[in-house]
């Protein structure tokens, strides 16, 4: 069963007034700034100042587009997203809790966090899945080395078949991070290629996460120049933030090298966990969310969330909100899973948010009647 809704969901009385707040912040801070000449300079005579667009808004965009569902063995998702201070929204998922067939018992979830615009990540996100099953070689047997190898093969698959349609196309750039798990009965595959992140939280700690494809990380670096790029400013070739991803062609073009030894990367780093009683939840999610907040403080949150609230696509919203109070600019998505160990709602800790709640108010009621009335 599946369900999806869009738009805003209720949140805690000191939470809007947090977010009221940052946005206003935020917005002037980037009004004035739209680009021309750079600071200092000035358009020489008979000159137009090129005006180059920015990537932000005045004002972020904060419907939320939220889905839920579950899967017969036991497990409950939510997904969570959000366009924000981004001039466009290039964020796509792929939900699917039951494959269906020998493989009904197996779950697959992906995030694909788009870069220079959204056609790449859009098209990933409709096949990605197909080509790792096309591989032939997972099934009801669950062999891990198998299964690693057709996940491995079925990015490779899909980032050769999307050159093809690129080609045909005419589309000149682009690209798209991806994080996905694929979930058996006995293991959980984890699935990495760029900077976006999944991680597991087991008894209350993390237990795994992924490891972001930098530019800058040692083996990432290495692998750039041997293939005759640069890094600079942390970026390939003082360009591209990170350096594995499907598409992103014009970094692919390294002559006697195979894709896995291109500048970019569409290899994954694929990784199994042995699944436990202990599980608890799962996240997916972009960098919007983990440029500002840790594995551990996100952890911790989610843990805290699910024993005072039972839906999942209020603790996506709120994952989300906070994310934008702490200062992400970006695109903001999140899948939350959650497996038959997770936090269930306690009246301890209902009444302890109960008691914050009210705290917080009479604070931020207090504190906004001494703000000064300006626009920062």
């Amino acid at each position: 069963m599946r369900t999806a809704r869009k738009g805003s969901v209720e949140m805690p009385a000191f939470v809007r007034q947090l977010v009221k707040e940052t946005e206003k912040r935020v917005s002037s801070f980037f009004k004035g700034g739209r680009g021309g000449a750079a600071e200092g300079e000035q358009p020489g005579e008979g000159e137009k100042e090129e005006v180059i667009p920015s990537p932000y808004l005045d004002r972020p965009v904060l419907d939320k587009l939220t889905e839920e569902g579950c899967a017969r063995w036991g497990l409950t998702y939510a997904l969570g997203s959000m366009q924000g201070w981004r001039a466009n929204m290039e964020d796509f998922h792929n939900c699917v809790p039951q494959l269906g067939g020998e493989l009904a018992d197996w779950s697959f979830f992906a995030v694909f966090d788009g870069h220079a615009g959204s056609t790449v990540a859009q098209f990933c996100s409709q096949h990605l899945l197909g080509h790792i099953l096309a591989t032939g070689e997972i099934g009801a047997e669950d062999d891990p080395e198998k299964v690693k190898g057709a996940i491995i093969e079925g990015f490779l698959q899909t980032d050769k078949h999307l050159h093809s349609v690129a080609r045909r196309e005419g589309w000149e750039r682009g690209g798209t991070t991806v994080v996905a798990t694929l979930i058996s009965p006995y293991y959980i595959y984890f699935a990495n290629c760029g900077d976006s992140r999944a991680m597991l939280c087991r008894s209350g700690q993390v237990c795994f996460s992924t490891e972001d494809h930098k530019p800058y990380s040692p083996l990432e670096k290495e692998r750039i120049e041997s293939a005759g790029g640069s890094v600079s400013l942390q970026r390939i070739n003082g360009s591209l933030a990170v350096s594995r991803a499907l598409g992103d062609f014009s970094y692919k073009g390294a002559e006697n090298r195979t894709p896995s030894q291109q500048m970019v990367s569409p290899e994954p780093e694929v990784c199994v966990v042995e699944r436990s009683p202990a599980d608890e939840f799962l996240v997916l999610a972009c960098d919007g969310v983990w440029d500002t907040i840790s594995n551990e403080e996100l952890c911790a949150f989610i843990h805290n969330r699910l024993q005072v609230c039972t839906d999942l696509r209020d603790v996506c919203t709120q994952v989300i909100d906070l994310c934008l109070y702490k200062g992400s600019l970006d695109n903001i998505s999140i899948i939350l899973l959650c497996f038959p160990g997770a936090p269930q709602l306690s009246a301890e800790a209902l009444h302890q948010e109960a008691e914050l709640e009210d705290l917080l108010e009479s604070k931020v009621a207090v504190q906004t009647m001494y703000l000064p009335n300006s626009n920062y």
